[in-house]
C-alpha cells in the first residue's frame, strides 16, 4: 500500500480537529449528566469532558465547552440512567388483560315516514314509494362492540368501562390464552363509568392493585388494551396531571395522561412502572375522534369502591350536600373577602337537603370538607359522594367574610336509574331489559316489589304489549322482585304465561306466547 496515499486519507486539519474534539466534549458533559450522582461512572465521565474539552479549547481558541455542573439546591440529582422496562410489565401483568366483545340492539325510529303522501291504493306512485321506502328492521338495529378489560380476582372478577357493556345483550370475554367465556354483568356505575363483570372460571391471572394518590405527575405510565381490535397491545408515557374534572364527569378526579388511548383501549388497566393498576382508560380529548395526546383514566381506588359496592349491595350510594357550586375567580374572591381564589361558591341550596339542614346558604364559600382543602369546586363533589348516606360531616365555609364550621348529615344521591345492570338472563327469554324497583320507587307506586321494563327488544313480551317504563309485579300470581325470579318464573311457564303490569296508575294482565 502507498504510504502516502494512506496518510492523506486519514489526516485531518487543525480546525477539523478542534470541532470533532469540541463536539466529543460537550457529548461527554451531556452524559455526566445524566448519571446518579456518586455513580462511580460519573467520575470517570467527568474527567473525560474536562481533559477534551481543554484539548479542544487548546486547539481552536474559538470554541469553548464548561464542564461545570449547574448549582441548583444542593440535593442530587436525579435524572434515570436509562429508559424503563416496559417488556417487564407487558410480559407480567399481560396475562390479566382481557377483550371484550358486546352484542346488542339499538332502537331505531324513521324519521319522516309518517309526513309521506298517502295515497290511494290505485295510484302509481303508492307502487314506488311502496317499494323504495327504508325497510328498517323491526325491535331495532343489531350492533356489536369491542373494548378491553383486567382480572382483578382470580374467580372471575373483571373491571371494565360502563359504557363498553352498556345496554349490551351478550358480553363475551376472551382471555390471551384464547379461551373465550359468556360473561355476566354484575353491574354497571354510569356516573364513575365503571362495570363489574363476572365469567365461570378459576385459577385467574389476576392484576395487582396500586396506589393512585402517591402517583406523581411526570412519572411513566403504561397502558395495554385492544386499539382497534389490536389484542394485548402496549402504549407507554407520562402522567400528565391529577384530579382532572371533565365535563358531565364530576365524581371522577381523573389521572391525565400523553399514553396513546384509541377506542377498542376502553376499559383497559393503566400500569405504573411497578406492575401495579392505578387507573382505568376510559376517555380522549380528540377532535378528529383518535388520539390526540389527552387520554384520561379513572383512579382505581373509586373503581374498587364502586365493585365492593356492586358485589355487595348490586348498587352504589352517594353522599349528598344539595348544593350547586361554582368555581372561585379572582374578582369574586375579592368581593367576598378572601385572601385568594379557593373554594366552591354556593350558587344554589336545595330546599330541605341537608346543605339546608346545616345552615349552608348561597353566597358561602365551602373551603374544607372533612379536613380537606377544596381549592377547586371539582374538588368537592367526588369527597362528598364518597360518604356513606347518613354519616356526619364537618365543614368550613366562608360565611359573610368569616370563617365557620358547620355540622352536615350527608344524605343519599338519587339517579335516575338503578346502577345495578339489567340481567342477560332476562333479556334471553322475554326480550326484556328490567331492573329492581328502588325504595323510593316502590314507594310512589305502592307496591311492595316488582320490576322496570328498561328496554323491550323483539321478543315475545314486546309482542305482547310489554313496553319501556312498565312495572311487572307477577308471572302466574307469583310476585318477582328480581330478575332472576323473573328468570326462572318465566322457565316454569310452559308455552304461555300471564304477566300482571303497572303501567301509569293501572294494573293490567298481559299474557305471553312463549312459543
Amino acid at each position: 500500500m502507498d504510504l502516502r496515499k494512506r496518510t492523506t486519507t486519514i489526516k485531518l486539519s487543525t480546525i477539523a480537529t478542534a470541532v470533532v474534539l469540541s463536539a466529543f466534549g460537550a457529548y461527554a458533559y451531556t452524559q455526566r449528566n445524566i448519571f446518579l450522582v456518586g455513580d462511580s461512572h460519573a467520575s470517570s465521565v467527568t474527567s473525560v469532558a474536562s481533559t477534551v474539552a481543554s484539548t479542544a479549547t487548546s486547539t481552536a481558541t474559538s470554541t469553548t465547552v464548561s464542564t461545570s455542573v449547574p448549582q441548583g439546591s444542593g440535593e442530587p440529582a436525579r435524572y434515570p440512567t436509562a429508559l424503563p422496562n416496559f417488556a417487564d410489565i407487558a410480559a407480567s401483568q399481560g396475562l390479566a388483560v382481557v377483550n371484550i366483545s358486546v352484542a346488542g340492539t339499538i332502537k331505531t325510529a324513521t324519521p319522516g315516514l309518517r309526513d309521506m303522501p298517502q295515497f290511494d291504493s290505485n295510484d302509481p306512485f303508492a307502487d314506488f314509494f311502496r317499494r323504495f321506502q327504508p325497510q328498517i328492521p323491526r325491535g331495532g338495529v343489531p350492533t356489536r362492540g369491542q373494548g378491553s378489560g383486567f382480572i382483578v380476582s382470580s374467580d372471575g372478577i373483571i373491571l371494565t368501562n360502563a359504557h363498553v357493556v352498556a345496554d349490551a345483550d351478550e358480553v363475551t370475554v376472551k382471555l390471551t390464552d384464547r379461551r373465550e367465556f359468556k360473561a355476566k354483568v354484575i353491574g354497571v356505575d354510569k356516573p364513575t363509568d365503571v362495570a363489574v363483570l363476572r365469567i365461570d372460571a378459576k385459577n385467574l391471572p389476576a392484576v395487582r392493585i396500586g396506589n393512585p394518590t402517591t402517583t406523581r405527575v411526570g412519572e411513566w405510565v403504561v397502558a395495554i388494551g385492544a386499539p382497534f381490535g389490536f389484542e394485548n397491545s402496549v402504549t407507554a408515557g407520562i402522567v400528565s396531571a391529577k384530579s382532572r374534572s371533565l365535563p358531565s364527569e364530576g365524581y371522577v378526579p381523573f389521572l391525565q395522561t400523553d399514553v396513546a388511548i384509541n377506542p377498542g383501549n376502553s376499559g383497559g388497566p393503566l400500569f405504573n412502572l411497578n406492575g401495579e393498576v392505578i387507573g382505568i382508560n376510559s376517555q380522549i380529548y380528540s377532535q378528529s375522534g383518535g388520539y390526540q395526546g389527552l387520554s384520561f383514566a379513572i383512579p382505581i381506588d373509586v373503581a374498587m369502591k364502586v365493585e365492593r359496592q356492586l358485589l355487595d349491595t348490586g348498587k352504589v350510594s352517594r353522599g349528598r350536600l344539595g348544593v350547586l357550586v361554582q368555581e372561585v375567580d379572582q374578582p369574586l374572591a375579592e368581593s367576598f373577602g378572601l385572601d385568594k381564589a379557593t373554594g366552591a361558591l354556593v350558587g344554589t341550596v336545595e330546599r330541605g337537603s341537608p346543605a339546608a339542614k346545616a345552615g349552608i346558604e348561597p353566597g358561602d364559600v365551602i373551603l374544607k370538607f372533612n379536613g380537606r382543602d377544596i381549592a377547586h369546586s371539582s374538588d368537592l363533589p367526588p369527597l362528598v359522594a364518597d360518604l356513606v348516606p347518613g354519616t356526619e360531616a364537618n365543614v368550613q365555609i366562608w360565611h359573610q367574610k368569616q370563617a365557620k364550621h358547620v355540622r352536615v348529615t350527608v344524605g343519599e344521591l338519587k339517579t335516575a336509574r338503578s346502577e345495578a345492570q339489567n340481567d342477560p338472563a332476562a333479556k334471553t327469554s322475554l326480550g326484556l331489559a328490567v331492573r329492581p324497583l328502588t325504595a323510593d320507587e316502590r314507594k310512589e307506586a305502592d307496591v311492595s316489589a316488582g320490576l322496570l321494563v328498561e328496554g323491550a327488544t323483539d321478543g315475545p313480551a314486546a309482542r305482547a304489549g310489554i313496553r319501556e317504563g312498565d312495572v311487572i309485579l307477577s308471572v302466574n300470581g307469583k310476585p318477582v322482585a328480581n330478575a332472576e325470579q323473573l328468570r326462572k318464573l318465566v322457565s316454569e311457564s310452559g308455552k304461555r304465561a300471564a304477566l300482571r303490569v303497572l303501567r301509569e296508575d293501572q294494573q293490567l294482565f298481559v299474557p305471553i306466547n312463549l312459543g
